[in-house]
């Protein structure tokens, strides 16, 4: 599993330069935006990394229910702790994009409050993690808020159509780009997504060594 996790962590820096390469050296400037729309090459892909982490904490959460196996829960855990920073990068990345194009940093449009409440969502399904100390509950109380929590994902995808919005709408966000652009975009997404992979991968294992070593204590605690 080690060499599996070097490989495609090598495989993410590779793909990492490239994308960054090609969203600064290679994509030609916007016409309007100028320079600071290149920050669309890795907000976009950003976002849709974070919809992929809480995906996975949504079927997760649902087959922990189903086999009561704790295993699921941790990686449920594990995807929406990297969800949630995915989450807040989308935020961050989009007040950098905000104030030079609509000159504020902060504005109460639709797919902005809507990300932010996915945001708290998963902040508060950390917060319950933290305050139930029964693995068992911790783990219910938990999969209900990754079940539920998933439906605010669909609702940030088609705020900009339920809504008025001044984020352009999602017919115009790929369909627009110049086809450089959309190649780049292409690379990002998928440097993202592996990305995205690595660190799951990464923190999964992390979660199974800490789980390894639990066991190794009680169990020397019980012998002692």
């Amino acid at each position: 599993m080690e060499r599996v996790s070097r490989i495609l962590g090598y495989t993410v820096i590779l793909f990492m330069i490239l994308s960054l390469y090609g969203a600064f050296r290679i994509a030609p400037t916007e016409r309007i935006m100028g320079d600071v729309q290149r920050i669309f090459y890795f907000h976009v892909s950003i976002a849709l990394q974070a919809f992929i982490a809480f995906f996975v904490v949504f079927i997760a959460s649902i087959v922990y229910l189903l086999k009561k196996d704790l295993l699921w829960d941790r990686l449920a855990s594990c995807a929406a702790e990297i969800g949630l920073l995915f989450t807040t990068l989308v935020l961050i990345t989009g007040m950098l994009w905000a104030r030079p194009v609509w000159n504020v940093w902060w504005t109460w449009d639709p797919r902005l409050v809507t990300t932010l409440i996915l945001w708290f969502i998963y902040v508060a399904y950390f917060m319950v993690r933290s305050a139930v100390t029964d693995p068992g509950r911790r783990a219910r109380f938990s999969a209900v808020i990754g079940i539920v929590g998933f439906i605010d994902v669909p609702i940030v995808r088609l705020s900009t159509r339920w809504w008025r919005s001044i984020h352009p709408l999602l017919s115009q966000e790929g369909g627009g780009l110049d086809p450089t652009m959309m190649k780049v975009m292409l690379l990002v997404m998928v440097t993202f997504t592996l990305f995205n992979l690595w660190l799951l991968w990464y923190r999964f294992n992390l979660a199974q060594m800490d789980k390894e070593v639990e066991d190794l204590k009680m169990t020397l605690e019980e012998g002692g």
